[in-house]
């Protein structure tokens, strides 16, 4: 399938034009977006950067930089891949930006998107005191996003990110090489906290799967281009939050804090729960269904998820 008139290439020409044509044909097409941008122009101005090997904050004036032959074919052949395909353009470009940091990503990991980025540029303040975070356990890491964003805000922590994935370690090894991060980050294959020493941490963050078999199946393509092992949680979409939540009281430091994504299973999850104070992080940046408990409140209210578990 061809949706690109061969009279694009010629009466387009700086990068300014692609970008433009790009958001157009991502509107005409009903491009799905939710993977990192939020409209079709940031959608096409991601794409066409990245094609031309120019950062996404270059300046306005090299925008009306008119592109060689070669560059404009490399352009019109990633959009065109993007409406046909219905990959994330992430894919496409095998790079994501989460926190400010580039991570490689390929179709083994989902995406980087989650609002849990904000919380570690402000060092998780004010739930933990920074300077008293010496271990953080990333579960369900992926792409290592999160344990790297971590590393990065905490220089003086110890990271370990878990995954059981061997797909997603291998994606999660790359990132941890790019940003020379081997001496902060020590990857694991476990189910959930299974193959992990024993030691508290300070801080337990995780994305985990937490989306309903049934939601799924009626996501747009874009999330299907994704490994289902990351998105599915079970019927309800609870299953591995609410492991977490019964075994996390074994390695959560005295005055850690247990943070924890379950998207759009949030309401499911206090429903479940309604006794429970789970702390629901409000984002500037956009996203929701993030909840904080901390060590005392696991602690306290572990039969109660033991009992549900």
């Amino acid at each position: 399938m061809t949706i690109i008139s061969p009279d694009v290439i010629t009466t387009l020409n700086s990068i300014r034009d692609y970008i433009r044509w790009a958001a157009s044909r991502f509107a005409e097409h009903n491009v799905f977006l939710g993977h990192g941008t939020v409209t079709p122009l940031d959608e096409a101005a991601a794409i066409v950067l990245h094609t031309v090997h120019q950062p996404y904050d270059l300046a306005d004036s090299y925008l009306d930089s008119v592109l060689t032959q070669a560059e404009r074919q490399a352009v019109l052949a990633v959009i065109e891949r993007r409406i046909v395909e219905r990959k994330p353009s992430a894919y496409l470009t095998h790079d994501a930006v989460f926190a400010g940091l580039s991570f490689y990503v390929d179709e083994r990991v989902l995406v980087p998107r989650s609002p849990i980025a904000e919380l570690i540029a402000e060092r998780f303040e004010p739930w933990i005191d920074e300077e008293q975070v010496f271990t953080i356990l990333d579960l369900c890491t992926g792409s290592a996003c999160i344990a790297i964003a971590c590393a990065y805000a905490f220089p003086d922590a110890q990271v370990d990110a878990v995954d059981l994935s061997e797909d997603a370690l291998d994606v999660a090894e790359i990132n941890v090489d790019k940003h020379d991060m081997a001496e902060q980050v020590t990857l694991y294959q476990s189910d959930l906290f299974a193959e992990l020493p024993q030691k508290p941490y300070d801080i337990i963050v995780s994305n985990p799967p937490y989306v309903a078999i049934s939601e799924w199946e009626n996501l747009p393509a874009e999330f299907h281009a994704e490994p289902e092992m990351g998105f599915t949680g079970g019927e309800t979409g609870l299953d591995l939050v609410l492991r977490i939540l019964v075994e996390a009281k074994q390695y959560l430091a005295e005055q850690g804090i247990l943070i924890v994504e379950v998207g759009s299973s949030a309401e499911t999850l206090q429903e479940m729960f309604p006794n429970v104070p789970f702390h629901w992080l409000e984002f500037e940046r956009g996203g929701d269904g993030v909840f904080l408990l901390t060590a005392a409140q696991v602690n306290q209210y572990h039969s109660l998820f033991a009992s549900a578990g």
